[in-house]
């Protein structure tokens, strides 16, 4: 099973809506055939907690004025470490650079298929 085109879309607003932000790594994996509850989850970074704060705001903004949705749930307004935002067909995982590093979820996640989401992160090619 693949992801919905709505969820692709809607991964792609929040993508760009993290690129514009300058997040350093932009990932989309089809977590559909293995998740019930979503079909993407987007993993951005950032290197300090006020960029990944930024990337948020952004997101959330995006996907609220062109997509005329709001997250179902937000966990970690903390210290802006690692930010979950749940919007039902996608769920964004904004993370600090470090975060992203030790809990790597590309590969907890690693037989899910990685999505083409029209950008990437400053730090990749």
């Amino acid at each position: 099973m693949a992801a919905t085109h709505e969820a692709v879309n809607l991964a792609k607003i929040a993508a760009i809506a993290a690129h514009d932000k300058l997040a350093t790594t932009i990932t989309g994996l089809d977590v559909s055939g293995q998740m019930p509850l979503t079909d993407i989850f987007l993993i951005v970074s950032a290197d300090n907690e006020r960029q990944v704060q930024a990337i948020v705001e952004a997101v959330e903004d995006a996907l609220r004025e062109q997509a005329g949705t709001k997250a179902i749930r937000r966990e970690g307004n903390g210290p802006g470490r690692w930010v979950l935002l749940d919007f039902g067909d996608i769920v964004v995982h904004a993370q600090h650079d470090d975060e992203k590093d030790f809990y790597d979820l590309e590969r907890l996640w690693r037989d899910c298929p990685h999505l083409d989401l029209g950008v990437t992160g400053s730090q990749q090619s």
